[in-house]
Protein backbone atom coordinates (compact mmCIF):
# COMPACT_ATOMS: atom_id res chain seq x y z
CA UNK A 1 0.00 0.00 0.00
CA UNK A 2 1.02 3.44 -0.67
CA UNK A 3 1.21 6.25 1.72
CA UNK A 4 -1.71 8.04 0.08
CA UNK A 5 -3.94 5.03 0.67
CA UNK A 6 -3.05 5.06 4.37
CA UNK A 7 -3.90 8.75 4.66
CA UNK A 8 -7.22 8.24 2.87
CA UNK A 9 -8.11 5.34 5.17
CA UNK A 10 -7.28 7.40 8.27
CA UNK A 11 -9.45 10.28 7.05
CA UNK A 12 -12.38 7.98 6.36
CA UNK A 13 -12.04 6.42 9.87
CA UNK A 14 -12.18 9.87 11.48
CA UNK A 15 -15.33 10.80 9.59
CA UNK A 16 -17.06 7.59 10.67
CA UNK A 17 -16.15 8.04 14.35
CA UNK A 18 -17.94 11.39 14.81
CA UNK A 19 -21.22 11.20 16.73
CA UNK A 20 -24.09 13.56 16.00
CA UNK A 21 -25.66 14.72 19.32
CA UNK A 22 -28.50 16.73 17.80
CA UNK A 23 -31.17 13.97 18.02
CA UNK A 24 -30.26 13.29 21.65
CA UNK A 25 -30.64 16.98 22.53
CA UNK A 26 -34.02 17.05 20.79
CA UNK A 27 -35.21 14.13 22.90
CA UNK A 28 -33.92 15.76 26.10
CA UNK A 29 -35.76 19.02 25.37
CA UNK A 30 -38.98 17.16 24.55
CA UNK A 31 -38.74 15.26 27.86
CA UNK A 32 -38.06 18.50 29.72
CA UNK A 33 -41.15 20.14 28.24
CA UNK A 34 -43.22 17.03 29.05
CA UNK A 35 -42.13 17.03 32.71
CA UNK A 36 -42.76 20.76 33.11
CA UNK A 37 -46.25 20.49 31.63
CA UNK A 38 -47.25 17.42 33.67
CA UNK A 39 -45.76 18.57 36.98
CA UNK A 40 -48.22 19.23 39.78
CA UNK A 41 -47.38 22.00 42.20
CA UNK A 42 -48.28 21.63 45.86
CA UNK A 43 -49.60 24.59 47.82
CA UNK A 44 -47.99 24.62 51.23
CA UNK A 45 -50.26 25.04 54.22
CA UNK A 46 -49.52 27.89 56.57
CA UNK A 47 -50.74 28.91 59.97
CA UNK A 48 -53.14 31.83 59.78
CA UNK A 49 -51.91 34.08 62.57
CA UNK A 50 -52.88 37.74 62.51
CA UNK A 51 -50.69 39.65 64.90
CA UNK A 52 -51.78 43.17 65.74
CA UNK A 53 -49.16 45.89 65.33
CA UNK A 54 -49.16 47.03 68.98
CA UNK A 55 -49.05 44.94 72.14
CA UNK A 56 -51.44 47.47 73.72
CA UNK A 57 -54.25 46.02 71.60
CA UNK A 58 -54.38 42.80 73.62
CA UNK A 59 -57.94 41.86 74.49
CA UNK A 60 -58.29 42.60 78.19
CA UNK A 61 -62.06 42.61 78.65
CA UNK A 62 -63.41 40.59 81.54
CA UNK A 63 -65.51 38.71 78.98
CA UNK A 64 -62.48 37.64 76.91
CA UNK A 65 -61.01 34.15 76.98
CA UNK A 66 -57.25 34.56 77.22
CA UNK A 67 -54.99 31.59 76.49
CA UNK A 68 -51.45 32.14 77.83
CA UNK A 69 -48.47 30.01 76.79
CA UNK A 70 -45.55 30.42 79.22
CA UNK A 71 -41.84 30.06 78.46
CA UNK A 72 -41.90 26.45 79.71
CA UNK A 73 -44.90 25.63 77.43
CA UNK A 74 -47.49 25.63 80.20
CA UNK A 75 -50.93 26.57 78.90
CA UNK A 76 -53.18 28.70 81.09
CA UNK A 77 -56.75 29.74 80.40
CA UNK A 78 -57.93 32.47 82.75
CA UNK A 79 -55.00 31.70 85.12
CA UNK A 80 -55.86 27.99 85.32
CA UNK A 81 -53.07 25.68 84.09
CA UNK A 82 -54.41 22.99 81.78
CA UNK A 83 -53.12 20.28 79.49
CA UNK A 84 -52.97 21.07 75.77
CA UNK A 85 -55.44 18.23 75.09
CA UNK A 86 -58.05 20.03 77.22
CA UNK A 87 -57.81 23.44 75.54
CA UNK A 88 -60.71 22.82 73.16
CA UNK A 89 -62.99 21.60 75.98
CA UNK A 90 -62.16 24.61 78.18
CA UNK A 91 -62.84 27.05 75.35
CA UNK A 92 -66.13 25.35 74.49
CA UNK A 93 -67.17 25.52 78.17
CA UNK A 94 -66.24 29.19 78.48
CA UNK A 95 -67.98 30.04 75.19
CA UNK A 96 -71.11 28.32 76.48
CA UNK A 97 -70.97 30.50 79.58
CA UNK A 98 -70.44 33.68 77.56
CA UNK A 99 -71.18 33.37 73.81
CA UNK A 100 -69.94 36.90 73.03
CA UNK A 101 -66.49 36.29 74.53
CA UNK A 102 -63.51 36.79 72.26
CA UNK A 103 -60.51 34.46 72.27
CA UNK A 104 -56.97 35.83 72.51
CA UNK A 105 -53.63 34.00 72.66
CA UNK A 106 -50.54 35.28 74.48
CA UNK A 107 -47.43 33.25 73.64
CA UNK A 108 -44.07 33.74 75.32
CA UNK A 109 -41.18 34.28 72.92
CA UNK A 110 -39.34 31.27 74.40
CA UNK A 111 -42.27 28.87 74.05
CA UNK A 112 -42.14 26.22 71.35
CA UNK A 113 -43.98 26.65 68.07
CA UNK A 114 -45.70 23.26 68.24
CA UNK A 115 -47.43 24.32 71.48
CA UNK A 116 -48.78 27.44 69.77
CA UNK A 117 -49.94 25.38 66.79
CA UNK A 118 -51.67 22.90 69.12
CA UNK A 119 -53.47 25.76 70.89
CA UNK A 120 -54.59 27.38 67.62
CA UNK A 121 -55.79 23.99 66.33
CA UNK A 122 -57.73 23.45 69.56
CA UNK A 123 -59.34 26.88 69.19
CA UNK A 124 -60.44 26.01 65.66
CA UNK A 125 -61.66 22.62 66.91
CA UNK A 126 -63.75 24.43 69.51
CA UNK A 127 -65.61 26.16 66.69
CA UNK A 128 -64.03 29.61 66.88
CA UNK A 129 -64.04 30.99 63.36
CA UNK A 130 -62.18 34.00 62.07
CA UNK A 131 -58.77 35.19 63.08
CA UNK A 132 -57.50 34.78 66.61
CA UNK A 133 -55.16 37.54 67.78
CA UNK A 134 -51.79 36.10 68.77
CA UNK A 135 -49.57 38.35 70.84
CA UNK A 136 -46.10 37.99 72.28
CA UNK A 137 -45.86 37.73 76.05
CA UNK A 138 -43.00 39.82 77.44
CA UNK A 139 -40.92 38.83 80.48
Amino acid sequence: MSRIDNINRMLSDEEESKIDLTPMLDVVFIMLIFFIVTASFINELALDANKPPDVDQVVTDSEAITVVINANDEIQIDRLTIDKRAVAAQIIRRKAENPKAAVSVLAHSKSRANTLVAVVDAIKEAGITGSVPINELKD
